[in-house]
């Protein structure tokens, strides 16, 4: 069975060398819904794939992260991603360029993350990612499956390359669950929220 969870986020980039001009040579801003997709062939307790309040724990926080910040990549020109530091508190820096693409691939590591690291309290077996769709805008999306996320040919993503800067940090509600996550510290969702 498969779950359906929706997020919203705005979020502003630059994607280098892409073929629209306007895309690739200037800062500008999406209204950004993604749709994370989990599966399983369990319920658990409540006779629930995953509890859609669960998603809130870890998963929304995460994505939330990306919202009114502006998304950097580490390989564009140094002088770009210093000066877009300097005057926006709220920055996410990756290893990959911003495209829907690549945020489809991010969010599915970080939630395929997540749910490996959790602890479950309420009987939940088996629960993975099946797809993430980024909807970058009303028209156009990118869904990414496992096989996309892991995929040499659209470059491996280290997670312990992605920066949050300090004020996103802060922001959470425990500022070390990034450093939890890369360090495979284990999350343990509450039993009642």
């Amino acid at each position: 069975m498969i779950i359906r969870k929706l997020f919203k986020f705005e979020n502003a980039h630059i994607v280098r060398n892409c073929s629209t001009l306007r895309c690739s040579e200037n800062i500008h801003g999406h209204s950004y819904k993604v749709e994370v997709l989990l599966e399983s062939n369990y319920l658990d307790n409540g006779h629930m794939v995953y509890d859609f309040g669960l998603t809130k724990v870890y998963i929304k926080e995460l994505i939330d992260s990306f919202d009114h910040a502006i998304t950097l990549w580490s390989g564009d020109s140094k002088e770009y991603i210093i000066d877009m530091k300097k005057h926006s508190s709220r920055w996410v820096e990756l290893p990959v360029s911003p495209s829907a693409e690549q945020f489809s691939r991010v969010f599915f590591l970080i939630v395929e993350r997540v749910l490996k690291l959790t602890k479950m309290q309420n009987q939940e077996k088996n629960v993975r990612v099946n797809s993430i769709i980024v909807h970058e805008t009303d028209t156009g999306y990118a869904q990414c499956f496992k096989d996309d996320a892991h995929s040499n040919n659209m470059g491996i993503i280290d997670l312990e390359e992605i920066i949050f800067s300090k004020q996103i940090q802060n922001e959470w509600s425990n500022p070390n669950i990034w450093n939890n996550i890369i360090n495979n510290i284990e999350l343990i969702t509450p039993s009642k929220i």
